[in-house]
């Protein structure tokens, strides 16, 4: 019997039971959607978290601070560290920061907030993003980059800071000196507000080195570092470790964050593919039953000269035909689920002044995966009762009633 004659055998048999056939497919596609709609949610999860903890910049940075006193106090990097680090193979990019809790002044208002003296490699290296406005200029002197937080403290609106201004009581003095001198002398500098970074959690403002050039700082409370690949940062982490600092790296986070979620991703898989087993069952109670209503059909089939191979084929592809079919459906009703709850959860997220985002997220090898494993399940489902229908006697099958 040739492929055609048996997809067309298999096909008449799909319409002359239509209602059973409709009902075992959608059984598929439940399970199927299960799958799809749990593990993109486990993928979209995975992609905001680590898309919020870094960027490709970020993935090659690593973090330089100095190793803390002797009574735990903290120490700083001073600028004639900063050469021997630089010297280092494998470091292409450096941005030192100085990091200070400040007072900061606008429009009668008054608010404490960590002031980060940075250069114009640091957002990037950072992972950080400006939601509205832009990144601080090398020429820029008198420009700040604020966090949404200190807008907000300011009493200055994220829609419309462009005209505003922050004076900044700066000073030189390391946080160690700070805490022993009662003579702190500062520096009033303002700055125009140049752009924003939407975060309500940390109250931060950026300014360049540029702009307190004129302050004589000698200091560094950390560095950070593009690696010049991802082979060469265990090598550059261990070298400026030896010079006696200590290193961390945003890859070992994104590494435990990966590792966490893949654990979630099997959890999601186990319920959906407990859908799916009791999706499997209702297939194969389908298929025997096709084949008790079917067995004088086979018998008449053997006896006009049907193999066999050929009844074995007949009801292996309609088994095929219902898994693939059913792992079709099942990704499209998957994919209006994950749409439905997205648009759902967005509109909520707006009308609380939140941010829009994508829960869902799935790879393109794992549609495919899908379909395949959905046909590969009808493939076992049906092995049985393909076989049990091939191996029917044809004189005891034309008795049956």
């Amino acid at each position: 019997m040739l492929i055609f004659d048996t997809i067309r055998i298999s096909a008449r048999s799909f319409k002359n039971n239509r209602l059973r056939t409709f009902l075992t497919v959608m059984g598929i596609s439940v399970g199927i959607s299960s799958i799809f709609f749990l593990v993109s949610l486990g993928y979209g999860f995975q992609k905001v978290v680590l898309e919020r903890i870094a960027t490709s910049d970020s993935l090659l940075s690593i973090d330089v601070f100095p190793k803390p006193g002797d009574n735990g106090e903290s120490n700083v990097i001073l600028n004639k560290d900063i050469p021997e680090i630089e010297k280092v193979d494998g470091v292409s990019k450096i941005a030192p920061i100085i990091t200070q809790k400040f007072k900061l002044h606008s429009g009668g208002f008054t608010t404490d907030a960590k002031v980060n003296i940075v250069n114009g490699d640091f957002f990037k290296l950072e992972g950080l993003a400006i939601q509205k406005g832009e990144f601080l200029s090398e020429k820029g002197k008198n420009e700040i980059v604020a966090t949404s937080s200190v807008l907000d403290l300011l009493h200055i609106s994220s829609d419309s800071f462009e005209n505003n201004e922050i004076t900044i009581d700066i000073s030189t003095l390391t946080e160690k000196e700070l805490d022993t001198t009662k003579n702190n002398k500062t520096v009033e500098k303002k700055y125009k507000i140049v752009g924003m970074i939407n975060d309500k959690s940390k109250a931060n403002v950026y300014i360049t080195n540029s702009s307190v050039s004129d302050l004589g700082f000698d200091y560094f409370n950390r560095i950070k570092i593009r690696v010049t690949s991802e082979e060469r940062i265990n090598s550059v982490r261990n070298a400026i470790s030896e010079k006696g600092y200590i290193v961390s790296a945003i890859s070992d986070t994104v590494e435990q964050t990966r590792k966490i979620f893949n654990v979630i991703q099997i959890v999601l898989l186990s319920f959906g593919m407990l859908a799916l087993v009791v999706s499997a069952i209702g297939m194969f109670n389908t298929m025997t039953i096709s084949l008790l209503e079917r067995t004088q059909e086979i018998a008449i089939m053997k006896s006009l000269g049907a193999s066999a191979r050929d009844i074995w084929s007949m009801f292996l592809t309609e088994s095929v035909l219902i898994g693939f079919l059913g792992g079709t459906i099942g990704i499209g009703i998957g994919f209006a689920g994950t749409e439905f709850v997205n648009v759902l959860l967005n509109l909520v997220a707006k009308n609380f002044g939140g941010v829009s985002v994508d829960i869902f997220y799935i790879p393109l090898w794992f549609v495919v995966f899908i379909i395949i494993f959905s046909t590969v399940v009808g493939l076992v489902t049906g092995f049985y009762p393909a076989k049990r229908a091939a191996a029917l006697d044809t004189l005891e099958a034309l008795r049956y009633k």
